[in-house]
């Protein structure tokens, strides 16, 4: 229990300094007390007895021109300087007014107009800042009450939507899975109880806090600092406000706040960075993360490795690896799955089709909405969709992932459909998504778990839905035009089947099909479908035998056995996956997690957390059984039924498919090196290589080149085994 040594100022009023505080330290002497009074400082209690000084480094002479009342404790106090960049003062305090301020080792305080009710560490500069203060009742940006306090008085951050339907509490250790199982599991009161409960664990509601900024932390040319905790390693530098906050900082991954930065109810995350006029108000801004250039965030909560300038993002949840770098995009009421990329001109939220404000956007992971592109609320879009510049004037909802999405064609109001388009047009681009992420992960502590390979259970999940509507919408087609593969078929499980034949048997048919439920009222044309299917069947086979080629060489061996097989049978298979926070985990998980969280065995985040990294660390044993299944629903049989030619046959195409991905990454980067236009601005090769770089020196294409003749050589023994 906290003891707190009273004290009475000149007035007779009581004052508490907490007993830690005081620890090693003493009461002035009288000399010490003539000096401090003759360098024009100045003390409510004129005994000085709320003056509390380091028993051995203690130099009166560094203490100038000061106010203070309550109780100041200062830490080690010698003559020596601080250095920050340029910036270098002498220790000591200086044009100051302090009042309840406990000072580590080692500081510098210049020209702070008020200093209260803090706790700092060692260290400090403080120069030319007009307020930093504590109340006695503040959270720091948390969502949690003090005594007395009633609900409405509870900091929410509105996220999803802009009716506060999704909304969800700040917490010092919040990722955006947190904020994913919260803002969409929201059937079950109980539930959404228990969530506020966990957030208040631990916190006695005492009205007693304390302000507290760690070691080496610089704060100058700032006007207002109230009610923040800051973390070790904080440079502030210009900023006009910031208030009831929590700053995430250590020596490896400090946090910075530039000039004219506004912050208000909410938390920044370790080694993020806000800067040029930026202003963020009700917040949760996650781990290397900017906010820079004028930008405008307020509701959301932004995923790790994220980047926003220039625009203005209101009631979003964002993953981890979103980039909005343009002045005149927007984005509004949306959950955005990561690994975005937002181009200027789009003015996502701009466009509400009913008069409250409850619509929302839903895009999975790898969404790329292209120039001045606008969307009617609500849509959906499935992973790595690329949509193409235009207004969208009516409902979305795409289930193929990998998709170009585009205006119709010659006036047709339908949208247009390509599925698959990355994997057959953008090779390089969507096949160094996984290393080019990966290096810009800068995070020291990797709290939030992050899926960056562009196929994952959750996109293949996402894939076998799209190849099962490819064939049905087949169905349909052929049933249009009277198609000998499906008229004399009176099962649905026959139509399925024949359609699923026709396209096996017809790679060369050129042919469209419609889908009504993409875009409401006008629907989509479906284009390339037999391409689109043949691509999704690739990436099926190559993610169920390179994850399968991954478990043997976990296991030190280079082929499956029968052993191996009955001990993945062993493991449990989960088909329905979910993107929660940027970690895919099947869905029975979550349910399982959430169970456990109602019934309380789960009673703090911190636990919840946990349970994320043990799913983290079963990750590869949920790939592996998905894997083998996926194998064994494409072929209809187990896999100890396959032939030998069945698996030749897979360990072929999986070999084609790896040496295509490679050319044709190659070629669609070479492309930048060998079109016309793209040439034309340079005198010669040498001037284009030296710009960007020759395509024979690509780091990307070199390393991708090494790992298929790798892969190819080990993915040719997996199945041997076996046969």
């Amino acid at each position: 229990m906290e003891i707190m040594v009273k004290i009475e100022d000149y007035n007779c009023n009581e004052v508490e300094v907490p007993s830690e505080f005081i620890i090693g330290k003493r009461h002035l002497t009288a000399s010490e007390i003539l000096i401090l009074e003759k360098n024009q400082n100045t003390n409510i209690d004129k005994s000085w007895n709320n003056f509390y000084v380091d028993e051995k480094d203690f130099d009166p002479e560094l203490i100038q021109m000061n106010a203070f009342s309550g109780f100041v404790v200062i830490g080690s106090l010698r003559r020596i300087q601080l250095h920050y960049h340029d910036l270098i003062l002498p220790c000591g305090i200086y044009k100051s007014h302090l009042r309840n301020v406990c000072l580590g080792d080692d500081f510098a305080v210049h020209n702070v107009e008020y200093f209260e009710n803090y706790k700092t560490g060692s260290r400090e500069i403080f120069f030319n800042v007009q307020e930093i203060s504590c109340t006695n009742h503040s959270k720091f940006g948390n969502g949690i009450l003090k005594q007395g306090e009633p609900e409405d008085k509870r900091m929410w951050i509105g996220i999803g939507n802009e009716n506060d339907g999704r909304r969800v509490l700040a917490f010092e250790n919040l990722i955006p899975a947190d904020a994913y199982i919260w803002s969409h599991y929201r059937d079950d009161k109980q539930l959404l109880e228990r969530f506020v409960q966990l957030t208040e664990y631990g916190n006695s509601g005492k009205l007693d806090t304390i302000g507290f900024i760690d070691d080496d932390c610089v704060i100058k040319n700032t006007h207002i600092v109230k009610d923040v905790k800051i973390g070790k390693g904080v440079y502030i530098k210009g900023a006009l406000k910031l208030k009831n906050l929590t700053i995430l900082s250590t020596e490896e991954e400090p946090a910075q706040i530039g000039e004219g930065v506004v912050l208000v109810n909410g938390i920044l995350g370790y080694g993020s960075r806000v800067f040029y006029s930026a202003m963020a108000i009700r917040f949760v801004i996650g781990r290397n993360c900017q906010v820079k250039y004028g930008a405008r965030v307020l509701n959301s909560i932004l995923g790790d490795n994220s980047t926003i300038s220039c625009c203005e993002v209101l009631n979003n949840l964002i993953y981890p690896f979103h980039e909005q770098h343009h002045n005149s995009s927007f984005l509004i009421a949306t959950t955005i799955q990561g690994q975005s990329n937002i181009a200027a001109g789009a003015t996502i939220g701009s466009n509400h089709n009913s008069r409250s404000p409850d619509g929302e956007i839903f895009a999975k992971r790898g969404f790329w909405p292209g120039l001045c592109s606008d969307f009617k609320h609500n849509s959906r879009f499935a992973s790595f969709c690329l949509v193409s510049k235009g207004s969208y004037q009516y409902e979305l909802d795409i289930p193929y992932p990998f998709a170009l999405i585009a205006p119709g064609c010659n006036g047709s109001q339908s949208i247009s459909i390509i599925p698959a388009w990355w994997y057959m047009y953008d090779m390089f681009a969507i096949t160094r998504n996984k290393n080019k992420f990966l290096k810009r992960d800068k995070r020291i502590n990797k709290i939030q778990h992050i899926e960056t390979d562009p196929l994952a259970p959750d996109t293949i999940e996402e894939v076998m839905n799209a190849l099962e509507r490819l064939i049905g919408l087949t169905a349909e087609y052929l049933k249009k035009i009277e198609n000998e593969y499906v008229v004399d078929e009176t099962t649905p499980e026959g139509v399925f089947q024949r359609s699923k034949d026709f396209l096996h048997q017809n790679p060369e048919a050129d042919f469209t099909l419609e889908d009504p439920s993409c875009q409401k009222k006008f629907g989509a044309v479906i284009h390339k479908p037999v391409a689109a299917y043949k691509m999704y069947r690739k990436l099926v086979k190559y993610f169920a035998a390179s994850t399968l080629m991954d478990f043997c060489k976990s296991q030190g061996v280079e082929t499956l056995t029968k052993d191996l097989l009955e001990e993945i049978r062993k493991l449990p298979l989960f088909k329905e996956w979910e993107n929660v926070g940027g970690q895919v985990i099947p869905s029975e998980k979550i349910r399982e997690l959430l169970e456990n969280i109602k019934k309380g065995n789960i009673k703090n985040w911190q636990q919840v957390h946990n349970f994320y990294d043990k799913c983290d660390a079963e990750y590869e044993q949920y790939k592996i059984r998905y894997a083998l299944y996926l194998l064994e629903s494409l072929y209809s049989r187990p896999l100890e039924h396959f032939s030998v030619d069945l698996f030749r046959n897979i360990t072929d195409d999986v070999t084609v498919f790896a040496f295509d991905i490679y050319n044709a990454a190659h070629k669609s980067r070479e492309k930048d090196y060998v079109d016309y236009y793209r040439t034309m601005m340079y005198r010669n090769k040498q001037e284009m290589d030296s710009v960007l770089g020759s395509l024979e020196n690509n780091d990307f294409l070199r390393q991708l080149q090494g790992d298929t003749k790798v892969f190819v050589n080990e993915i040719s023994k997996v199945f041997k085994g076996l046969v």
